[in-house]
């Protein structure tokens, strides 16, 4: 069974194509400036030379086509023809209220899909091009959407309401609706195993750290809190967004620098964050390398990166009544070993014994342990996985596998 997993965005279209009987992936790329001068897709077939071709793509249906055409190209392809394709993942950002667990795509539940823009007006329209792209060329091909938000449906009305009249969320559907579900998903299922427990059984606190950054509370398997919010904007100071602070200096910002509602939006999410705080990079290598240097700057926003992320840690140990595990996963999460070191120094009070010498040497890429043998609570390094939640959600559906 060959799964196609997109997740389109506005000008650009990721893709994999995954066997699941083997659950290897046989192929996989992304397609460049869509609808901009200078398109390119790039296509890496499993243990062969990656392949780069430029030509035009108006749209993301230009875009579909040429995924599907190098798929199956006789020199460089994978397939005998697209009709080996028995399904299609899409990624959709945001499911709002109305979609607790993936669902086959049909007319209607793009409907309701388009409905729910306001809360996601850059990601879920990208989202749909791939959809309606997909359905222009393959009709009678079984597709399903895998919603970031879906994980998180299982908050507490205690962690997903804001201080808010009432009105906001009953009316303006405003409540923390939390993301990367998907990541927060799949690495607590491989904690579980790596715990050697029933996921029911499990606590465990998932950090999500990229340039875009999550925390997540995992009781029993289900989310019951997490660090963002009703958009990626909340939570820890990430690579260029701000995360929490006090909502007056949205007010305040707009007044003492002449700001409007999209200026601050801007300042929020594009300006703030570690680059904000260090005035170097949102690259937390570069942050790094500076801060060796002397930057006192870039050392501050690496020290609120993981003041932040620990706060939570012990937040949401608070919350669950304890934690069997904490796990690491996305680009920092997985990569950045100093970073870990950084968060997890002085957590000793939960029962948290790290062994910080394997922690600067472990291997990458692959599924770790940095806890020493007599934690109590257990610390995992785990590569996430997104692109084959959403292919194993998609077989699960069309054809209960």
């Amino acid at each position: 069974m060959k799964i196609l997993v997109v997740n389109a965005g506005s000008s650009s279209l990721k893709y994999q194509l995954i066997n699941m009987d083997t659950r290897e992936v046989i192929a996989k790329g992304l397609c460049e400036r869509i609808g901009i001068e200078g398109s390119l897709l790039k296509y890496k077939p499993a243990g062969k030379d990656a392949v780069e071709v430029k030509k035009n793509m108006k749209d993301h249906t230009d875009a579909i086509q040429m995924v599907l055409d190098i798929l199956a190209d006789k020199e460089v392809g994978v397939l005998g023809s697209m009709n080996e394709i028995d399904a299609v993942g899409h990624r959709i950002v945001h499911g709002g209220e109305k979609f607790s667990k993936s669902v086959l795509i049909d007319d209607d539940m793009i409907k309701v899909i388009e409905e729910l823009t306001p809360l996601a007006p850059l990601h879920n329209p990208a989202n749909l091009m791939g959809v309606r792209a997909c359905k222009a060329i393959m009709p009678d091909t079984p597709m399903v959407a895998v919603f970031d938000t879906a994980f998180h449906q299982t908050m507490p009305y205690e962690a997903f309401l804001y201080g808010l009249p009432y009105e906001a969320y009953k009316e303006l559907m405003i409540r923390r609706y939390g993301f990367h579900g998907t990541s927060h998903s799949y690495v607590s299922k491989r904690a579980a195993a790596m715990l050697g427990m029933p996921a029911e059984k499990t606590k465990i606190i998932t950090c999500h750290l990229g340039n875009g950054s999550s925390i997540t509370a995992v009781d029993g398997g289900k989310s019951v809190d997490t660090s963002m919010g009703f958009t990626p904007l909340e939570g820890v100071p990430m690579g260029t967004r701000c995360g929490c602070m006090d909502p007056a200096i949205v007010t305040y910002l707009m007044e003492k620098l002449n700001m409007d509602a999209k200026q601050v939006d801007t300042y929020m999410n594009k300006k703030s964050g570690v680059f904000g705080i260090s005035g170097v990079s949102s690259d937390f290598r570069d942050l790094d390398d500076a801060a060796k240097e002397g930057n006192e700057r870039a050392k501050f926003a690496l020290d609120v990166f993981a003041y932040n992320v620990k706060k939570y840690i012990g937040a949401y140990a608070a919350v669950m009544n304890g934690v069997d595990a904490i796990v690491f996963t996305a680009g920092i999460g997985e990569n950045d070993r100093n970073m870990r070191e950084k968060i997890l120094t002085g957590l000793d009070y939960l029962g948290v014994d790290v062994d910080f010498e394997y922690n600067r040497t472990a291997p990458r890429g692959q599924e770790v342990t940095i806890s020493k043998a007599n934690s109590r609570v257990k610390v995992f390094v785990i590569p996430t996985d997104e692109e084959m939640v959403i292919a194993s959600d998609t077989a699960n559906i069309v054809f209960g596998k």
